[in-house]
């Protein structure tokens, strides 16, 4: 037995009117019309739907079931329709957004999802990438939004803008050999074991990059892929480490020093990219979700790395 979907709607709308001349406008229908199709339902259904009064209709016992699976179809329809509807809009290309370890670590993912949420039509490629390789993109227009560290965007040529502070810190276990120091070097830092992010990783290499070729010799305990690792083990007490001073958790007991070395400060910028599509409103809002993001980590006043020198 099947029934129209039309009539459905119209059957729920006198319904939830308690009228059929109500549902009737609410269709867009003539009384008569309207009256006919109820008509029609009953003896395709073979029982009286609604029971007809002086101040309106109301259902039957056969009516409310009737209305209460079709709530049911309507809604599966409606889901139907809007999974096939998927496949046949042209979805934009996806954006692409560039950015190094540091960012990869809470600010990138922070932005991701309000932006994506935001924008369900809108896709995004991200990949980690150090800054050199992401203004070369930028510039041949294979992307569309980096984010970069300063010291090697200078003279890029391309749209920068300030997006948060991205100084490094060394960390230890709360309590252990860091306890009463505030700012020390990196070569006092490599007299102790270190733990390490892995050696391709792009805050490893910018760090070993300004260390130079007279760099202090270095025991790592063990190499990791991600911040939080890294993190993890050293408030665990098996090293120190040298990370960017945003992606501590306040919350979490360590004891952070400022590192008294020049190349330890440094801040991150939003690059744009060079095509069409990098001024194209979803780039635009994709920043502003970068901007908010970042705006959303700063350091409170005087927190390790934030003081007067340490900018």
């Amino acid at each position: 037995m099947r029934y129209d979907l039309d009539d459905l709607r119209l059957f729920l709308h006198i319904v939830a009117e308690g009228s059929i001349t109500a549902g009737a406008r609410r269709m867009h229908l003539s009384l008569p019309s309207a009256s006919a199709r109820v008509r029609s339902l009953e003896r395709h259904a073979g029982v009286a739907l609604l029971i007809r009064g002086r101040r309106g209709v109301r259902p039957t016992p056969a009516g409310t079931a009737l209305a209460r699976h079709a709530r049911d179809v309507l809604t599966h329809t409606a889901r139907l329709e809007s999974a096939v509807a998927s496949y046949t809009r042209s979805p934009a290309a996806p954006l692409t957004l560039l950015s190094g370890g540091s960012a990869m670590h809470g600010l990138v993912p922070r932005a991701l999802v309000s932006f994506l949420r935001a924008h369900p039509d809108t896709d995004v490629t991200v990949s980690e990438s150090r800054t050199p390789r992401t203004l070369r993109m930028l510039a041949d227009g294979e992307a569309d939004l980096g984010v970069v560290v300063d010291d090697e965007a200078h003279d890029s040529g391309l749209v920068l803008e300030p997006l948060g502070d991205d100084s490094l810190v060394v960390i230890g276990q709360a309590g252990g050999i860091l306890a009463g120091r505030t700012a020390l070097t990196y070569s006092e830092v490599a007299e102790h074991p270190l733990v390490g992010l892995d050696a391709e990783s792009s805050l490893r290499r910018w760090i070993e990059q300004h260390l130079g070729p007279h760099a202090p010799v270095v025991r790592y305990r063990t190499s990791v892929a991600g911040l939080s690792t890294l993190v993890a083990l050293v408030a665990a007490g098996v090293g120190l480490a040298v990370v960017p001073r945003r992606a501590l958790d306040p919350h979490r007991p360590l004891d952070v020093c400022a590192l008294q070395d020049g190349w330890s400060r440094r801040r991150l910028l939003l690059a744009w990219g060079v095509g069409d599509r990098a001024a194209a409103p979803a780039a635009v809002a994709l920043a502003e979700h970068l901007r908010r993001a970042a705006s959303a980590e700063a350091p409170p006043p005087g927190a390790p790395g934030t003081g007067p020198g340490d900018g």
